[in-house]
């Protein structure tokens, strides 16, 4: 699992064009696909921000959860105002399955396997 974003990886394949004329070398079509592949499958760079305990939540009601809907009617504790009051962020983060922790700035991507 790669934590990489887009931005990531665009800056990646700068350094390495930057690197290769420096060198008098070049980009070849198999370097470019690499990095588009990669590029493909980053995360995207506007990740939903969220505190550490609506993740933990997200990470722990996703699997469990057939829906963003189920989800609603669990009890939340003291977090169920802040997802109340940052709806859209939250449905971002449950929908991409991925974060930046709001405390730590921490990029969070659930597993794919469940």
């Amino acid at each position: 699992m790669s934590n990489e974003t887009k931005r990531d990886v665009l800056v990646d394949a700068v350094d390495a064009l930057a690197d290769a004329q420096a060198s008098g070398g070049n980009i070849g079509h198999q370097d470019a696909n690499l990095f588009m592949a990669e590029y493909a499958a980053a995360l995207p760079d506007d990740l939903p921000v969220i505190p550490e305990a609506v993740g933990c939540m997200i990470a722990k009601m996703k699997p469990i959860c057939k829906s963003i809907l189920d989800s609603q009617y669990r009890d939340y504790g003291k977090d169920h105002r802040w997802i109340i009051d940052h709806y859209d962020t939250f449905a971002s983060a449950w929908l991409l399955e991925a974060w930046i922790v709001d405390e730590t700035g921490e990029i969070v991507k659930l597993d794919a396997e469940k």
